[in-house]
């Protein structure tokens, strides 16, 4: 682990000269907004990449997405983690619309431009939640199924979809197998080494924890970025332009709650309570699916598949990708778009 990360910063030092971190999108949301904003940044080309800006009221959010392609293409949803944000996709994305497919990338609950509706709104993290906004994107967009691919946050919302919904899942790519979270025994404890790299979600379930991740969150973003992907040489630049997402209002609301649920020291919401029952029984998921492992996860160390492989009832096949870390479809984006493609296939994707 350690020779992978000075690996890196020896990577960083020696490449290219750093960018200058410049303002971005971190008012309410809003089309003209944002539209505004990707047309003005000096960072306008790389969000250009990720479509057109838009926002759309779905469930209890103002979603901001973006969306590129045919509007009539085979549907995919592009779904991040935390601490990341629509950037993850920003090369997977133009592969995905140059093949014929309607891709839409939107910022997760508390992340980016989306917002909440109502000002007394729960700012819910737990797995229901982030599940229930997908669904609810989906039907906004008129979107009766569609591929569901992420990671970390995203990937465990993909997840959940497709194991509880699969008439609206056509075909499913996570990273890091199965993420559907068994809260019922989340004080069983993981391997030292898997302690070890899961540090802040042990300090946020404290005040301290809250008030750090409030005060400091580009510092403690900055370093599970390293962590979960040390042989990832990313800049200045390219870290800036995710972390202006952390400045929604709501982040550490939703950050906090979430990393709390999942260790069974935060209550779930009443609105989510019929879901999570469902989840509690850790439902196989029967939609055609790929998994990724990056053999360079700072997180979760890549497998060969076969723990989770019994949760997985459909056609399942499982991937290592080299020399890669957790935020996989930034470090590897050929990789993560051929594994969409590649469910698109029996479907007569071009």
């Amino acid at each position: 682990m350690h020779e992978h990360i000075d690996k890196r910063r020896r990577a960083i030092i020696g490449g290219a000269a750093k960018g200058v971190a410049l303002g971005g999108i971190t008012a309410a949301a809003g089309h003209s907004l944002i539209a505004r904003a990707a047309a003005t940044s000096p960072r306008a080309m790389l969000r250009a990449e990720l479509g057109q800006a838009r926002t759309i009221r779905a469930g209890q959010l103002d979603v901001a997405y973006f969306e590129s392609g045919p509007r009539d293409g085979n549907p995919v949803l592009l779904l991040h983690g935390f601490p990341y944000d629509v950037h993850s996709y920003q090369e997977v994305a133009p592969i995905l619309a140059s093949r014929g497919c309607r891709v839409v990338v939107p910022y997760l609950r508390g992340h980016g431009a989306t917002r909440f509706i109502d000002a007394n709104e729960p700012r819910a993290g737990q797995q229901g939640a982030i599940r229930a906004d997908v669904m609810d994107l989906m039907d906004a967009l008129g979107m009766p199924s569609a591929v569901l691919a992420g990671y970390d946050w995203g990937g465990r919302a993909a997840c959940v979809a497709a194991a509880l919904w699969p008439h609206r899942c056509r075909g499913l790519v996570s990273v890091n197998s199965y993420l559907i979270q068994d809260i019922a025994h989340s004080e069983r404890p993981a391997p030292a080494r898997i302690e070890w790299g899961l540090w802040y979600q042990h300090y946020f379930q404290s005040e301290r924890g809250r008030a750090g991740l409030a005060a400091n969150r580009r510092e403690i973003a900055r370093i599970l970025w390293e962590n979960n992907s040390p042989t990832w040489a990313f800049d200045d630049a390219t870290f800036e332009r995710s972390a202006e997402a952390f400045d929604n209002p709501d982040f550490v609301d939703v950050v906090i709650h979430s990393y709390r649920h999942r260790m069974g020291l935060a209550d779930g919401f009443a609105r989510y309570r019929e879901v999570e029952r469902r989840l509690a029984s850790l439902p196989p998921i029967t939609v055609p699916a790929i998994t990724l492992d990056g053999d360079a996860d700072g997180v979760v160390p890549a497998t060969d598949g076969k723990s989770s492989a019994a949760l997985f009832a459909g056609r399942r096949t499982h991937r290592i990708i080299q020399d890669v870390g957790h935020n996989l479809p930034q470090e590897a984006p050929r990789a993560f778009a051929d594994a969409v493609l590649d469910l698109l296939v029996p479907t007569g994707s071009p």
